[in-house]
């Protein structure tokens, strides 16, 4: 089976690194530009042509299209003769005349469920909605986004222990199982697709700032579960008021208490060298945070450098 692969993410790089290792014709690769990152602006490389770049056997041709559906790109492509095109998050829709190149079928490896949470975000708002599982689908793509037929899906059962970085990681692991068996029996999974339910349709919309904001009248499950969506990184985050100083902090590390409270959602409770803060219905045992510009730090630690009141808003 003659292969392209389409991404760009690190999630990506994982899945096409499991294929080579196991010996996929993988005939070329496609990832979206090198680009500037951080402060110095020193252009970097995708993670899934970095991956290869770092394996020294590596010969396999990396395309960097600004754009992949155009004509001219599309003849490039052709040259390949493919039988198949695997997309793993990728970052471009691609149009109905690239999806037609290869002789079988455009297949498409989604971090849910289908047809729930279709979109950006899928592990972000799973963990977010504190959903007990979580999976990867393998679904023949179309036009429209995340809403081709269902080749295959593999099941991932997701804990209140588990935050963003672990989910992540037991998608890939189940991505490597799953996709490697779609190819291996192609005919066989394609013959027995099966479309998705448009009337259980959800959506997984970009995260966006706010998104990531600790509001302290929510349940302590609610911002709990906030917390493990962007860990470890970007973060939650909240405002703190610290004396008459107003700053940013990051949530790194926390546990809902569940217990009635009588202090307003934002107050903060110590007790030894825990820290709590009241939430609209129970509390934030917090272990670790960072306050803008300083670098993370345990609770107590925190409470060691703090010599005013503290209040989160």
């Amino acid at each position: 089976m003659r292969i392209v692969f389409f991404g760009t993410s690190e999630f990506a790089a994982g899945v096409l690194s499991s294929l080579l290792d196991q010996g996929f014709d993988v005939k070329a690769v496609v990832t979206r530009p090198d680009k500037p990152q951080g402060r110095s602006l020193r252009v970097a490389s995708p993670p899934v042509k970095q991956m290869l770049l770092d394996r020294p056997t590596s010969n396999i041709p990396v395309l960097q299209p600004v754009k992949a559906s155009t004509e001219e790109f599309k003849l490039q492509l052709l040259e390949f003769d493919a039988d198949l095109f695997v997309v793993v998050a990728y970052g471009e829709i691609l149009k109905q005349f690239i999806l037609d190149i290869p002789k079988k079928a455009c297949i498409n490896v989604h971090a849910s469920l289908l047809p729930s949470y279709r979109g950006a975000a899928p592990i972000h708002r799973c963990i977010l909605d504190g959903c007990d599982h979580s999976g990867v689908t393998v679904m023949e793509m179309v036009l429209k986004m995340d809403a081709g037929d269902i080749l295959a899906v593999h099941k991932v059962p997701l804990t209140k222990e588990m935050n963003f970085s672990d989910l992540e990681q037991k998608l890939l692991e189940a991505s490597c199982i799953i996709l490697p068996q779609v190819i291996n029996n192609f005919d066989y999974f394609y013959s027995n697709k099966v479309k998705q339910d448009e009337k259980i349709v959800s959506y997984a919309e970009k995260i966006q700032q706010e998104d990531m904001k600790i509001v302290w009248s929510d349940t302590a499950d609610v911002s709990f579960n906030r917390v493990r969506a962007f860990s470890p990184s970007p973060s939650a985050w909240s405002y703190v008021e610290i004396g008459s100083e107003i700053k940013r902090v990051k949530i790194k590390s926390c546990l809902p208490i569940h217990q009635k409270e009588v202090e307003s959602p934002g107050s903060v409770i110590v007790d030894g060298k825990n820290l709590f803060i009241v939430c609209g219905d129970g509390r934030l045992q917090v272990f670790e945070l960072q306050l803008e510009g300083k670098k993370s730090v345990s609770s107590a630690e925190f409470l060691n450098g703090i010599r005013s009141s503290v209040f989160f808003k």
